[in-house]
């Protein structure tokens, strides 16, 4: 029986009223493997690194550099949000490349339900990295301008400005809409395209699918992260820059 990828994730089992699908159960076996190494790598620091603390110093000052370059003096408040979002998707990414992600499973009836499925695969994931992404951003924009300052950038006296505030405000309902599908499209398409190539060549084809696929789970990490970083400096700028 050939396996396919449905749109939904598929439900495995429910822990009282809540259904636990398979993307969630991906998203817990993600958490245990970023606190996992979190806490490796900062278990002996030394002044020699081990190789895993060599590693974690490399992808942290590397990213704290990029953020640094569009934050400026906002990067202790910014940076452990954008590392989590990086971070938590690029591991998410790749770790649904390994071979048993959506080949491992149970069939119900005649549906073929797999055990773990990467969770960028599933909207529902994607949707709430977006809204956590927002609501971030406006949270911060609210410690940094205070309340007045962060009103007037939508609400003025002049209705030229008033509309422009309007019509950004609005902006901010298409940024979850965007951040979501962005991440969500391009995941959910690599990883049918693997599971298609893969039915049809058993090993030399897909390869070159799968080094496709790890390019495209780091930038899609990276673009999400970054636009995060773009908003929340955009929107923690007073009015008049």
């Amino acid at each position: 029986m050939e396996e396919h990828i449905a749109l939904a994730a598929e439900k495995l089992f429910s822990i009282g009223p809540l259904p636990v699908t398979n993307t969630i159960l991906t998203t817990w076996l993600v958490t245990l493997i970023l606190i996992g190494f979190a806490a490796a790598a900062t278990r002996r620091v030394a002044l020699v690194p081990s190789p895993i603390q060599n590693f974690a110093e490399f992808a942290v000052e590397s990213l704290h550099g990029l953020v640094s370059s569009v934050a400026g003096n906002k990067t202790a408040a910014f940076f452990p949000i954008i590392a989590s979002f990086f971070f938590f998707i690029i591991v998410g990414n790749y770790l649904g490349l390994l071979p048993g992600f959506g080949t491992i499973g149970f069939h119900e009836g005649q549906k073929f339900v797999p055990l773990f499925r990467s969770i960028n695969s599933d909207l529902n994931t994607t949707l709430a990295l977006a809204l956590v992404s927002v609501i971030a951003t406006h949270y911060l924009a609210i410690k940094y301008l205070g309340l007045g300052d962060y009103l007037k950038k939508w609400i003025s006296l002049n209705p030229i400005f008033l509309f422009v505030g309007l019509i950004e405000l609005a902006g901010e309902f298409t940024k979850v809409i965007s951040l979501s599908f962005r991440l969500f499209g391009n995941i959910f398409a690599g990883e049918t395209a693997l599971t298609t190539v893969s039915q049809l060549f058993a090993f030399v084809v897909p390869l070159p699918f799968y080094f496709l696929e790890l390019i495209v789970g780091f930038v899609q990490a990276l673009v999400f992260a970054m636009l995060t970083l773009v908003f929340m400096v955009i929107l923690t700028q007073k009015h008049e820059h």
